[in-house]
C-alpha cells in the first residue's frame, strides 16, 4: 500500500512514519511494517526508509533516551507497491546508552541496513560551527511550488507538489540546465509544510526524512551538472547522520551541503543543519554513486 503525497504530502509523511507493529511478531528481532509515499520514479525515496528505520528502533527504546546518530547503507532499491518490514534487533542496553541494528525488508532481501545509537540526556562540553553568515531569510526566496510547479517535467511536478517540505534554495535550483558559480556547495531553507504533531521522535525522523533531498546537489554543482543530465545515473550508497540538539522540523531549518570528495564515480557530501538562531541541530555525511555517460 502507497500514501499518495498529492491529497496531502503532510498528511502523507505523518501516515509513512506510523508502523505497524507486525501483529506482534518477534523472533529475535521486533518487528515493524510501514508504507510508502509514492514517487514518479516508482522507487523508494532513500530518505522515507532512513526515516521510518529511525521511528521503528525508536519504539524499542525507552522514552526518554533519544536517538543521537544512524548509520545507513542502502543495498538495493525499494518497491514503492510493496511495504516495508523493518526487523529491529535490540543490540545493548547500558546504563546511558542504547544501539540497535536495524534492517528494512522487501521481497524477502534486504534493502537498507542501518546501525542507530540512542542517549540519556546529559550535560557536558559545549561549542559548535557557526552558522554561514548573511544568508537571505527564508520568506524572501520563492518556494519551490513557484520556481518548479509550471514545468512539464514529472520529477519537477513531483519535487513541487508531492514534497511534504517547502524547501527554498538560497544557491540556484539544480533542477533544469543552470550557469551559475560551479562551487562545491548547496544551501537551502527547509521546513514542514504544515505543524506535525508534538512528539519529538516525528520531528526527529522528519529531518532524516528531508536530510537526503539535497546531499548530492553540491557535487553537481562543482561540475556544472543539473539533475535532468541526459544520461546521468545517481543513487545513495550510505547515510549517516547526527542530531547534536532538539529542533521541530515544522519550523525553518537551514540545511548547507558541501563536497569535499568526487572520485571513482563517488561523491562524498557534508551536510549542516541550523536553526534561524544559528543552534547546529544536526549533521550528515553521505557518498553517492554518481554515473554519466561520458565516462562509459
Amino acid at each position: 500500500m502507497t500514501v499518495d503525497p498529492l491529497q496531502d504530502p503532510v498528511e502523507a509523511l505523518i501516515q509513512m512514519l506510523q508502523l505497524a507493529d507486525g501483529g506482534g511478531a518477534r523472533t529475535t528481532e521486533d518487528i515493524f511494517v510501514g508504507n510508502t509515499i509514492t514517487s514518479p520514479r516508482a522507487r523508494v525515496y532513500g530518505g522515507q526508509v532512513l526515516a521510518q528505520a529511525a521511528m521503528a528502533a525508536m519504539r524499542t527504546v525507552k522514552p526518554d533516551r533519544h536517538i543521537h546518530s544512524l548509520h545507513a547503507y542502502f543495498l538495493r532499491g525499494g518497491d514503492i507497491e510493496v511495504p516495508i518490514t523493518f526487523g529491529v534487533e535490540r543490540v545493548r542496553d547500558g546504563r546511558s546508552f542504547s544501539a540497535r541494528r536495524i534492517h528494512a525488508y522487501q521481497h524477502g532481501k534486504t534493502i537498507l541496513s542501518v546501525i542507530a545509537s540512542f542517549q540519556d540526556p546529559a550535560e557536558g562540553l559545549e561549542h559548535q560551527e557557526p552558522m554561514p553568515e548573511n544568508v537571505p531569510d527564508p520568506e524572501s526566496l520563492p518556494a519551490l511550488r513557484e520556481t518548479l510547479g509550471a514545468l512539464d517535467i514529472p520529477e519537477a511536478r513531483a519535487t513541487a507538489f508531492e514534497r511534504p517540505f517547502d524547501m527554498r534554495y538560497v544557491t540556484e535550483p539544480l533542477f533544469l540546465p543552470w550557469k551559475g558559480a560551479q562551487d562545491a556547495y548547496n544551501a537551502v531553507w527547509i521546513k514542514a509544510l504544515a505543524p506535525l504533531p508534538d512528539d519529538p521522535n516525528i520531528h526527529r525522523a522528519a529531518l532524516a526524512y528531508v536530510s537526503d533531498y539535497t546531499m548530492m546537489e553540491p557535487i553537481l554543482r562543482r561540475h556544472g551538472k543539473s539533475w535532468v543530465e541526459p544520461g546521468m545515473n545517481v543513487a545513495s550508497l550510505d547515510h549517516a547522520m547526527w542530531w547534536h540538539r532538539y529542533a521541530r522540523a515544522d519550523e525553518w531549518i537551514l540545511y548547507t551541503q558541501t563536497s569535499p570528495n568526487a572520485s571513482s564515480a563517488r561523491g562524498l557530501a557534508i551536510g549542516k543543519m541550523f536553526t534561524r538562531d544559528g543552534t547546529l541541530i544536526a549533521t550528515t555525511v553521505q557518498e553517492g554513486m554518481m554515473r554519466l555517460p561520458e565516462f562509459h
